[in-house]
């Protein structure tokens, strides 16, 4: 009797989880499921419309993809992107936890409220304003630097050069997801015992050689979950891209894979492309999501 009930109490878990599974199955296996067979598929304006039948093609639609020069390129790019935004929201986001920490609680009240301000401004509102700051006309930011001295930024149009379109579009990225990392990782902080931090602080250990040898690895497990999270937001960026640089910028030199996707999908109504573009991005999130999980378990540590 003890043995089925052990059994029966493995399972109830699962049977109040069984709802929520079943939704979120619906909500994302589905579109996968679709994303993957129109990638397969000849599917253009003419098989939308019903003037031409829908045909299979296999493997055709990779194979042009990845003869493509351009998405090559676009792929390198998303890449190094991605990598950027991720490494200056995790760099900003750890800082400023630690800050938090540091100062009194009127100062820490707030800088919470505004961090959280930012994180809660969508994602075309918060691109507009920064469009408008760095505006070559009646931008602020380049008046101020002006007024400093640095002449060369009068009138400077930071969307129409390539490199400052993705550093404008860089910043504006961890504007909006450093606060995430900040109160995550404040949060995994306040849980460390405060004899740890101060026996660091009586050894002589610096600021950064606590953080280093003390705080991060007892943070890592936290840390992993923001950094997964940061690599999926950031490496998917759509809105900002499209909005900050009028598409993918000049000709397009600052495409990304969402926005390539989209242009090959909507744009050229090449759908089985654009489907095809979306199943490679989520190979490849995967791909990084598993391979950083095992990589952390090969050290020992518990996710």
């Amino acid at each position: 009797m003890n043995g089925r009930q052990h059994g029966a109490g493995r399972w109830t878990p699962w049977l109040y989880l069984a709802p929520a599974l079943l939704v979120l199955g619906g909500l994302l296996l589905y579109p996968i499921y679709q994303l993957g067979l129109i990638s397969f598929l000849e599917y253009t304006q003419a098989q939308v419309s019903g003037g031409e039948p829908t045909s299979f093609r296999g493997l055709a639609n990779y194979r042009e993809l990845f003869a493509d020069g351009q998405f090559r390129q676009v792929l390198a790019v998303t890449v190094v992107f991605a990598a950027a935004c991720v490494a200056a929201t995790l760099a900003v986001g750890c800082a400023l936890a630690v800050l938090l920490t540091k100062v009194r609680a009127l100062p820490r009240l707030a800088l919470m409220l505004a961090a959280l301000g930012a994180w809660a401004t969508p994602a075309v509102t918060g691109s507009t304003v920064w469009l408008f700051l760095f505006d070559p006309d009646l931008g602020p930011v380049d008046k101020a630097l002006t007024w400093a001295g640095l002449t060369g930024f009068d009138g400077y149009a930071w969307t129409y050069d390539r490199y400052s379109a993705f550093a404008l579009v860089l910043l504006e990225i961890v504007w909006c997801s450093f606060p995430f990392v900040m109160v995550t990782v404040y949060a995994g902080i306040r849980a460390i015992p405060g004899e740890v931090l101060e026996a660091a602080a009586l050894d002589g250990a610096s600021h950064w050689r606590i953080w280093r040898d003390v705080m991060a690895p007892m943070l890592r497990p936290i840390l992993t979950v923001v950094t997964i999270q940061s690599v999926i937001w950031d490496f998917k960026v759509f809105t900002q891209i499209y909005v900050m640089t009028n598409g993918g910028g000049i000709a397009g030199q600052n495409l990304t894979l969402n926005v390539y996707a989209y242009q090959k999908a909507f744009a050229s109504s090449q759908y089985s492309l654009g489907s095809a573009i979306g199943v490679v991005m989520l190979l490849i999130l995967l791909a990084v999501t598993v391979g950083y999980l095992r990589l952390l378990r090969r050290q020992g540590e518990e996710i």
